[in-house]
Protein backbone atom coordinates (compact mmCIF):
# COMPACT_ATOMS: atom_id res chain seq x y z
CA UNK A 1 0.00 0.00 0.00
CA UNK A 2 1.55 3.28 -1.08
CA UNK A 3 0.64 6.56 0.49
CA UNK A 4 -0.50 9.50 -1.68
CA UNK A 5 -0.48 11.51 1.15
CA UNK A 6 -0.87 11.17 5.02
CA UNK A 7 -4.65 11.04 4.44
CA UNK A 8 -5.16 8.52 1.31
CA UNK A 9 -3.75 5.37 0.97
CA UNK A 10 -3.27 3.27 -2.82
CA UNK A 11 -3.26 -0.02 -3.10
CA UNK A 12 -3.59 -2.66 -5.62
CA UNK A 13 -4.00 -6.58 -5.83
CA UNK A 14 -5.34 -8.77 -8.16
CA UNK A 15 -6.72 -6.23 -10.28
CA UNK A 16 -8.33 -4.45 -7.29
CA UNK A 17 -7.50 -1.29 -6.31
CA UNK A 18 -8.65 0.10 -3.17
CA UNK A 19 -8.38 3.79 -1.76
CA UNK A 20 -8.36 4.98 1.79
CA UNK A 21 -9.60 7.99 3.18
CA UNK A 22 -7.18 7.95 6.49
CA UNK A 23 -8.44 10.48 8.46
CA UNK A 24 -10.34 8.61 11.43
CA UNK A 25 -9.81 11.10 14.08
CA UNK A 26 -11.65 13.26 12.05
CA UNK A 27 -14.11 10.99 11.15
CA UNK A 28 -12.74 10.86 7.41
CA UNK A 29 -14.08 13.93 6.75
CA UNK A 30 -12.88 15.87 3.63
CA UNK A 31 -10.12 18.87 3.74
CA UNK A 32 -8.71 20.68 0.85
CA UNK A 33 -5.71 18.36 1.09
CA UNK A 34 -7.49 15.20 1.45
CA UNK A 35 -9.51 16.38 -2.05
CA UNK A 36 -6.22 17.06 -3.64
CA UNK A 37 -4.93 13.71 -2.65
CA UNK A 38 -7.48 12.07 -4.02
CA UNK A 39 -7.30 13.51 -7.33
CA UNK A 40 -3.81 12.12 -7.24
CA UNK A 41 -5.06 8.29 -6.51
CA UNK A 42 -7.17 8.09 -9.63
CA UNK A 43 -4.19 9.59 -11.25
CA UNK A 44 -1.78 7.29 -9.81
CA UNK A 45 -3.81 4.37 -10.64
CA UNK A 46 -4.80 5.09 -13.89
CA UNK A 47 -2.59 3.50 -16.29
CA UNK A 48 -2.95 0.15 -14.53
CA UNK A 49 -5.14 -3.07 -15.52
CA UNK A 50 -7.19 -2.40 -13.03
CA UNK A 51 -10.45 -3.76 -13.11
CA UNK A 52 -12.49 -2.79 -10.26
CA UNK A 53 -12.37 0.35 -7.67
CA UNK A 54 -12.98 -0.22 -4.43
CA UNK A 55 -13.45 2.94 -1.95
CA UNK A 56 -13.68 3.17 1.62
CA UNK A 57 -12.85 5.31 5.36
CA UNK A 58 -10.40 4.39 7.50
CA UNK A 59 -11.30 2.11 10.69
CA UNK A 60 -14.79 1.32 11.57
CA UNK A 61 -16.74 4.25 12.83
CA UNK A 62 -17.29 6.68 9.82
CA UNK A 63 -17.11 6.05 5.74
CA UNK A 64 -17.10 10.09 5.66
CA UNK A 65 -18.34 12.44 7.89
CA UNK A 66 -18.70 15.33 5.07
CA UNK A 67 -16.34 18.06 4.10
CA UNK A 68 -14.02 18.75 7.45
CA UNK A 69 -16.00 21.91 9.05
CA UNK A 70 -12.63 22.88 10.92
CA UNK A 71 -10.46 22.74 8.23
CA UNK A 72 -12.77 24.29 5.76
CA UNK A 73 -14.27 27.26 7.90
CA UNK A 74 -11.73 29.07 7.00
CA UNK A 75 -13.05 29.81 3.74
CA UNK A 76 -15.75 32.56 4.16
CA UNK A 77 -16.73 34.07 1.03
CA UNK A 78 -18.57 33.00 -2.32
CA UNK A 79 -15.56 32.38 -4.24
CA UNK A 80 -13.62 30.17 -1.87
CA UNK A 81 -16.71 28.20 -1.66
CA UNK A 82 -17.15 27.58 -5.18
CA UNK A 83 -13.33 27.24 -5.51
CA UNK A 84 -14.03 24.27 -2.78
CA UNK A 85 -17.13 22.70 -3.86
CA UNK A 86 -16.25 22.50 -7.68
CA UNK A 87 -12.47 20.70 -6.54
CA UNK A 88 -14.61 17.84 -4.92
CA UNK A 89 -17.29 17.75 -7.60
CA UNK A 90 -14.74 17.50 -10.14
CA UNK A 91 -13.29 14.48 -8.06
CA UNK A 92 -16.50 12.62 -7.66
CA UNK A 93 -17.24 13.16 -11.66
CA UNK A 94 -13.97 11.50 -12.39
CA UNK A 95 -14.85 8.49 -10.02
CA UNK A 96 -18.53 8.36 -10.97
CA UNK A 97 -17.00 8.38 -14.69
CA UNK A 98 -14.11 6.09 -13.78
CA UNK A 99 -13.81 3.17 -16.98
CA UNK A 100 -14.00 0.36 -14.51
CA UNK A 101 -17.06 -0.27 -11.62
CA UNK A 102 -16.27 1.28 -8.36
CA UNK A 103 -17.43 -0.07 -5.35
CA UNK A 104 -17.83 2.25 -1.75
CA UNK A 105 -17.39 0.11 1.27
CA UNK A 106 -19.63 1.84 3.65
CA UNK A 107 -17.52 0.70 6.27
CA UNK A 108 -19.27 3.33 8.74
CA UNK A 109 -21.45 6.98 8.77
CA UNK A 110 -21.86 8.32 5.46
CA UNK A 111 -23.54 11.73 6.43
CA UNK A 112 -23.35 14.98 4.27
CA UNK A 113 -20.54 14.89 2.10
CA UNK A 114 -19.80 10.96 2.70
CA UNK A 115 -23.09 10.52 1.32
CA UNK A 116 -22.38 12.45 -1.94
CA UNK A 117 -19.36 10.36 -2.07
CA UNK A 118 -21.33 7.21 -1.29
CA UNK A 119 -23.63 7.89 -4.32
CA UNK A 120 -20.98 8.67 -6.40
CA UNK A 121 -20.03 4.94 -6.80
CA UNK A 122 -21.82 2.33 -8.85
CA UNK A 123 -22.21 0.13 -6.02
CA UNK A 124 -22.70 0.66 -2.14
CA UNK A 125 -21.40 -2.35 0.18
CA UNK A 126 -22.73 -1.20 3.24
CA UNK A 127 -21.80 -2.38 7.30
CA UNK A 128 -25.57 -3.33 8.97
CA UNK A 129 -24.58 -0.81 12.20
CA UNK A 130 -23.52 2.28 9.37
CA UNK A 131 -26.04 5.20 8.59
CA UNK A 132 -26.14 7.17 5.42
CA UNK A 133 -27.79 10.69 5.49
CA UNK A 134 -28.20 13.67 3.01
CA UNK A 135 -27.37 15.61 6.27
CA UNK A 136 -25.75 19.42 5.04
CA UNK A 137 -29.41 21.19 5.34
CA UNK A 138 -28.59 21.08 9.07
CA UNK A 139 -25.36 23.38 8.53
CA UNK A 140 -28.16 25.27 6.10
CA UNK A 141 -26.48 24.14 3.00
CA UNK A 142 -26.92 22.16 0.35
CA UNK A 143 -25.65 19.17 -1.75
CA UNK A 144 -23.00 20.56 -4.00
CA UNK A 145 -20.88 17.96 -5.06
CA UNK A 146 -23.00 16.39 -7.22
CA UNK A 147 -24.88 13.98 -5.09
CA UNK A 148 -28.36 15.82 -5.23
CA UNK A 149 -27.94 14.20 -9.02
CA UNK A 150 -26.74 11.27 -8.48
CA UNK A 151 -29.50 10.66 -5.99
CA UNK A 152 -31.96 11.68 -7.88
CA UNK A 153 -30.91 8.85 -9.92
CA UNK A 154 -31.56 6.17 -7.81
CA UNK A 155 -34.41 6.95 -5.62
CA UNK A 156 -36.47 9.33 -7.60
CA UNK A 157 -37.32 13.55 -7.67
CA UNK A 158 -39.78 12.90 -4.40
CA UNK A 159 -37.89 10.87 -2.61
CA UNK A 160 -34.72 12.81 -3.36
CA UNK A 161 -36.15 16.09 -1.97
CA UNK A 162 -37.61 14.11 1.13
CA UNK A 163 -34.35 12.52 2.14
CA UNK A 164 -32.10 15.90 1.55
CA UNK A 165 -34.87 18.40 2.70
CA UNK A 166 -35.80 16.18 5.80
CA UNK A 167 -32.17 15.57 6.45
CA UNK A 168 -33.34 11.91 6.85
CA UNK A 169 -30.48 9.81 8.39
CA UNK A 170 -30.85 6.12 7.36
CA UNK A 171 -30.07 2.70 8.47
CA UNK A 172 -28.43 0.47 6.33
CA UNK A 173 -31.37 -1.80 5.96
CA UNK A 174 -33.15 1.72 5.26
CA UNK A 175 -31.13 2.27 2.53
CA UNK A 176 -31.47 -0.79 1.13
CA UNK A 177 -35.21 -0.44 0.93
CA UNK A 178 -34.67 3.00 -0.78
CA UNK A 179 -32.68 1.47 -3.31
CA UNK A 180 -29.43 4.03 -2.12
CA UNK A 181 -27.23 0.35 -1.24
CA UNK A 182 -27.24 -2.62 -3.23
CA UNK A 183 -25.86 -4.98 -0.50
CA UNK A 184 -25.87 -5.00 3.16
CA UNK A 185 -23.48 -7.02 5.00
CA UNK A 186 -23.07 -7.83 8.86
CA UNK A 187 -20.24 -6.17 10.82
CA UNK A 188 -18.31 -8.98 10.97
CA UNK A 189 -18.26 -10.26 7.61
CA UNK A 190 -18.41 -6.70 6.21
CA UNK A 191 -14.28 -6.63 4.89
CA UNK A 192 -15.15 -10.38 3.06
CA UNK A 193 -18.43 -9.55 1.55
CA UNK A 194 -16.34 -6.52 -0.38
CA UNK A 195 -13.01 -8.89 -0.89
CA UNK A 196 -15.74 -11.06 -2.47
CA UNK A 197 -17.60 -8.71 -4.68
CA UNK A 198 -14.39 -7.01 -5.92
CA UNK A 199 -12.69 -10.57 -6.81
CA UNK A 200 -15.66 -11.75 -8.76
CA UNK A 201 -15.90 -8.19 -10.75
CA UNK A 202 -12.36 -8.52 -11.36
CA UNK A 203 -12.51 -12.06 -12.85
CA UNK A 204 -13.64 -10.48 -15.88
CA UNK A 205 -11.62 -9.35 -18.26
CA UNK A 206 -10.12 -6.02 -18.50
CA UNK A 207 -12.38 -4.95 -21.86
CA UNK A 208 -15.01 -6.57 -20.59
CA UNK A 209 -15.54 -4.26 -17.28
CA UNK A 210 -14.44 -2.01 -19.65
CA UNK A 211 -17.04 -2.57 -22.02
CA UNK A 212 -20.16 -2.92 -19.56
CA UNK A 213 -19.40 -0.01 -17.37
CA UNK A 214 -19.69 2.11 -20.55
CA UNK A 215 -22.77 0.85 -21.82
CA UNK A 216 -24.44 1.16 -18.54
CA UNK A 217 -22.64 4.44 -17.73
CA UNK A 218 -24.37 5.83 -21.65
CA UNK A 219 -27.33 4.44 -20.53
CA UNK A 220 -27.48 6.29 -17.50
CA UNK A 221 -25.33 8.94 -17.19
CA UNK A 222 -23.60 9.13 -13.80
CA UNK A 223 -22.17 12.99 -14.32
CA UNK A 224 -24.07 16.49 -15.23
CA UNK A 225 -21.98 18.92 -16.48
CA UNK A 226 -24.78 21.34 -17.49
CA UNK A 227 -26.06 21.31 -13.98
CA UNK A 228 -22.63 22.25 -12.11
CA UNK A 229 -22.68 25.87 -12.17
CA UNK A 230 -25.90 26.04 -10.69
CA UNK A 231 -25.67 23.51 -8.12
CA UNK A 232 -22.17 25.85 -7.35
CA UNK A 233 -23.79 28.77 -7.27
CA UNK A 234 -26.35 27.74 -4.90
CA UNK A 235 -24.15 25.95 -2.35
CA UNK A 236 -21.64 28.98 -2.76
CA UNK A 237 -23.73 31.97 -1.87
CA UNK A 238 -25.35 29.48 1.53
CA UNK A 239 -22.00 29.08 2.67
CA UNK A 240 -21.00 32.53 3.25
CA UNK A 241 -24.63 33.27 4.28
CA UNK A 242 -24.70 33.84 8.20
CA UNK A 243 -27.19 31.02 8.73
CA UNK A 244 -24.69 28.43 7.52
CA UNK A 245 -22.21 30.04 9.92
CA UNK A 246 -24.54 30.59 13.24
CA UNK A 247 -25.42 26.32 12.52
CA UNK A 248 -22.24 25.83 11.59
CA UNK A 249 -20.94 27.10 15.16
CA UNK A 250 -23.75 25.27 17.03
CA UNK A 251 -22.77 21.98 15.51
CA UNK A 252 -19.12 22.51 16.41
CA UNK A 253 -19.72 23.63 19.77
CA UNK A 254 -22.13 20.33 20.32
CA UNK A 255 -19.28 18.25 19.02
CA UNK A 256 -16.99 20.09 21.46
CA UNK A 257 -18.98 19.85 24.18
CA UNK A 258 -19.91 15.97 23.19
CA UNK A 259 -15.92 15.30 22.96
CA UNK A 260 -15.58 17.04 26.55
CA UNK A 261 -17.86 14.79 28.40
CA UNK A 262 -16.44 11.62 26.87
Amino acid sequence: MSETSQEVLVSTDNHVATIVIDRPRARNAISRPTMDALHTALDEIESQDIRVLVLRGAGDKAFVSGGDLKELSAIRDEAGAAEMATRMRHFLDRLASYPVPVIAAVNGHALGGGAEVAVAADIRVMADDASIGFTQALLGIMPAWGGAERLVELVGASRALFLVAATRRLSASEARDFGLVEVVAPREQFDEEVAALSRAIARMPSNAARSIKAVISAAAPRIHPHLEHEAIDHFARLWASEDHWRMADEHLAKLKSKKAGR
